[in-house]
């Protein structure tokens, strides 16, 4: 470099005697580099930006947006280099000025990642029906970030010539022990994402936990999961615990779910009336369903009277109140067909001796 620019301003008269000095061609290179950052600044905004806003992805306006101040600094931080190298400086300053190149490098590199992660890899996630790249993805972005970090330290350590095997090693006893600190959390991380892949349930699914818990799922976190109960009470349970707990999900297979309403009537009663008065009932309900099945069956003879169970379908939305609304009608159809209901009583016989 030094001789094509001696090369283009060495027969001016005056300068090429002064570019023979190297302190005041370490200055000229450092300007030249300079200008030339300059200029790259202007490209960006005057052509390249305008470009990118004509266009209908904002990939390449993040892209240029991100990356112009990096390339503005290492395009300053090599011509410092070169001039440092042209005044014979290779000690702790040459080493100081390629750690900050380095890591403005690295720097550079994890904004292209980043925009690439925003504009099409989280995008896509939230295009997406399944919540796995929705937790997945952000995780991974997060431990990508955490490796650039790693790698710069150890690009630095390089540079200047330390032994990072001592590191390592200490790193990995360090990792030992906050794996086990740790143990608790990165149990709950994975079960986060083993819950995700799985699919066991997704948000707002109802869902009743083996611990007895009757909610609705509201977020499905790295650590915890939130479900919010029938009584307005909002419970977090450690991923851990629950990818390992048996779960009844009432959106599985479907949001179907099957009701019995228990009832009993008098001895001397015709079971086949029962049925037919009962079945005639539901049958005029709205929003019960007969698929896969609806019936009244006679299960037992009880202490007091005949024990019935009336058996519908609904969906698991209106279950309740369809639940209560089908007690009251059966309650109503057998008071209107005069169907005794039994209430608990006992009959003593006293037999009188000799």
């Amino acid at each position: 470099m030094k001789e094509i620019i001696l090369n283009w301003f060495g027969t001016i008269p005056y300068i090429g005697t002064y570019l023979q000095q190297e302190y005041v061609f370490s200055l000229l290179i450092l300007i030249l580099f300079a200008v030339l950052s300059i200029l790259l600044l202007a490209i960006y905004s005057k052509i390249l930006q305008k470009f990118a806003k004509k266009t209908k992805t904002r990939f390449d306006d993040m892209l240029f947006e991100h990356t112009k101040k990096p390339f503005f600094y290492l395009i300053i931080g090599y011509g410092l280099k070169i001039s440092l190298l042209n005044l014979g400086i290779d000690g702790v300053v040459e080493k100081f000025v390629n750690s900050v190149m380095s890591i403005i490098f690295l720097f550079l590199v994890l904004r292209v990642f980043d925009v690439v992660v925003e504009t099409w890899v989280l995008a896509f996630s939230k295009r997406t029906k399944n919540q796995v790249d929705d937790v997945v993805l952000p995780l991974f972005h997060k431990v990508l970030k955490v490796v650039f970090v790693i790698i710069g330290f150890l690009w630095v350590l390089n540079i200047w010539n330390i032994d990072i095997t001592p590191y390592l090693a200490g790193v990995g006893l360090s990792g030992l022990v906050l794996g086990f600190a740790l143990q608790d959390s990165l149990k709950n991380v994975f079960g986060g994402i083993s819950l995700t892949f799985d699919k066991n349930f997704n948000i707002g699914d109802p869902v009743r936990l083996e611990s007895g818990e009757l909610g609705v799922v509201k977020e499905i976190g790295l650590r915890s999961t939130k479900m919010l109960t029938y009584d307005n009470e909002v419970i977090f349970i450690p991923n851990g615990q629950l990818a390992n707990m048996r779960i009844h999900n009432y959106m599985k297979p479907n949001s179907s779910v099957r009701k019995i309403v228990e009832f009993s009537t008098d001895y001397g009663t015709d079971p086949d009336r029962v049925k037919k008065v009962v079945l005639s009932a539901l049958k005029k309900m709205n929003d019960i369903y007969d698929q896969p099945y609806m019936d009244v069956i006679f299960v037992e003879m009880g202490d007091f009277g005949l024990s019935f169970q009336a058996r519908f379908f609904v969906d698991w939305s209106n279950a309740y109140n369809k639940w209560v609304e089908a007690t009251q009608v059966i309650y109503q159809a057998l008071e209107k067909a005069k169907i005794g209901i039994p209430f608990p009583t006992q009959t003593i016989y006293v037999k009188k001796g000799k």
